[in-house]
């Protein structure tokens, strides 16, 4: 996008001032050509009218406004070790049946991703349960990113289960509100069960659509709260509404109230309450397909909400 720019006036030689004119003490011209992504000013000076022609469109840094590290450190400082290995360990063996009961899903998912040569950031890795529906074509390229570095065994090892060469994964420690890939460089970002912890879910989805390139799939499946998935129209659901306990969610919605500062506590900043699917709407992507699941395997975390979004 184009930034505001603010130049100085510039004096035309040969030209009088209207002597009704008082001088300004800091007479500025403003070019108004739009916002600026990057959200940095530019203070620019010339001293000719010929010198402004190449200045009046700058163009934007292309790079996250905080540099990774520091966003990384401001929203998710590290856990004691020993937190972060048990939580990394738990999330290992503890979603077996989660990860059955989601498996249909993840495959129809994922096989709208051709992947063969691409670049794909993975947002909230963790173990890397997703990498065998994607990793084992031919070129891809893989980067995952969680801020709990005890995750990074885990991914490596699935990785290289899924037959991905470790020459093609790199495992960075981050969050989603600062992303660290370069502007329009993937191909694909996949997110599932990490929206929910991130500090701001906005900045998160506006990091998403930073790195993709134009056309490119944004893959997700989020729990959400009981009221973000019901009255389900158009809902995708293995159970007919009328034996749903959750057509009038607002049931369990009191209960993942009364939970969610528990579960903050100890699923590692987890939110049952956030109502994902509207922020995914809202944030701007040129289409979106997004449905509603129920999943019997985790009552609080029941509802769910997956799809594809494209830049």
């Amino acid at each position: 996008m184009r930034c505001l720019v603010a130049l100085p006036a510039v004096a035309v030689p040969g030209r009088r001032s209207h002597p009704n004119l008082k001088p300004r003490r800091r007479s500025t011209l403003v070019a108004i050509l739009g916002s600026c992504r990057c959200g940095r000013r530019h203070l620019l000076g010339a001293s000719s009218a010929a010198g402004l022609l190449h200045l009046v469109n700058p163009p934007c840094l292309a790079a996250p406004a905080i540099d990774p590290d520091v966003m990384l450190e401001r929203v998710h400082p590290a856990r004691p070790g020993w937190y972060e290995k048990l939580y990394a360990t738990a999330m290992d063996k503890g979603m077996q049946s989660y990860e059955a009961e989601i498996a249909q899903y993840k495959s129809n998912l994922f096989s709208q991703l051709s992947v063969a040569g691409k670049n794909i950031l993975e947002l909230g890795v963790g173990t890397g349960p997703n990498l065998k529906y994607y990793a084992s074509a031919d070129g891809v390229n893989v980067i995952g990113v969680d801020p709990n570095i005890y995750m990074e065994e885990y991914s490596r090892a699935a990785a290289t289960s899924a037959g991905l060469p470790s020459s093609n994964f790199t495992f960075r420690r981050g969050v989603g509100e600062a992303l660290p890939a370069e502007d329009g460089s993937m191909d694909a970002v996949i997110g599932t069960l990490v929206l929910c912890s991130v500090k701001d879910t906005d900045m998160a989805l506006r990091e998403i659509k930073r790195v993709l390139k134009p056309g490119g799939l944004y893959l997700f499946i989020e729990h959400v709260a009981a009221a973000d998935v019901y009255p389900c129209a158009a809902v995708h659901c293995l159970i007919s509404c009328s034996f749903c306990p959750l057509v009038d969610g607002s049931f369990l919605l009191l209960v993942q109230g009364a939970l969610d500062p528990l579960q903050q506590f100890v699923a590692d900043g987890c939110h049952l309450t956030r109502k994902t699917a509207e922020n995914i709407k809202e944030a701007g992507f040129s289409s979106l397909s997004l449905n509603a699941v129920r999943l019997s395997s985790a009552y609080i975390v029941s509802p769910h909400v997956y799809g594809v979004a494209y830049k």
